[in-house]
């Protein structure tokens, strides 16, 4: 068995990607199907326009294959703040840390970079209570709630956390 801490990055996006990500995104249960395939698209518009798609993507391997994902960018007409847009652990592979060690090296990334802010939303449905603990013990602060946003009862929760 692999050792959990045996995790490699890679930045590089590659033609096998857009699959290997429709299959993380899945595995979760948590994504309509709309969803995934916008995950999917992302990184066809990344393989296809390459840094102008304005699209940055980490990923997490074990073993030579992805097993989490993030995929963030810097905000047009902002100094320094970044979406996060997807970040997603494989379901064989939650419960092992690799969510917040994918979160670090994305967050280091984009400091480096000169990023001062990363901004992430999620859903407030019951399901997604854990991302948004995952958040909030992350560091990041709960900046606003906007009802009924994804669908009536399905909040948009913003979250941000400043880098500097």
């Amino acid at each position: 068995m692999t050792r959990p801490d045996a995790l490699t990055f890679r930045e590089e996006v590659r033609p096998g990607d857009a699959a290997r990500v429709g299959e993380i995104v899945s595995s979760t249960g948590f994504f309509h199907d709309h969803e995934v395939a916008v995950a999917v698209e992302l990184v066809e518009e990344r393989l296809r326009d390459g840094m102008g798609s304005g699209y940055l993507f980490l990923f997490a391997e074990r073993d030579g294959l992805a097993v989490g994902y993030s995929c963030y960018g810097e905000i047009a007409c902002t100094r320094g703040s970044y979406d996060l847009y997807w970040i997603v652990v494989h379901q064989d592979c939650r419960g092992q840390g690799i969510g917040g060690r994918l979160l670090r090296a994305t967050e280091e990334r984009i400091a480096a970079a000169g990023g001062r802010a990363v901004w992430v939303e999620t859903s407030g449905r019951p399901q997604y209570r854990p991302t948004r603990e995952f958040y909030l013990r992350s560091g990041y602060a709960q900046e606003a709630v906007m009802r009924d946003f994804y669908d009536a009862g399905d909040d948009k929760v913003l979250y941000v956390k400043r880098l500097r």
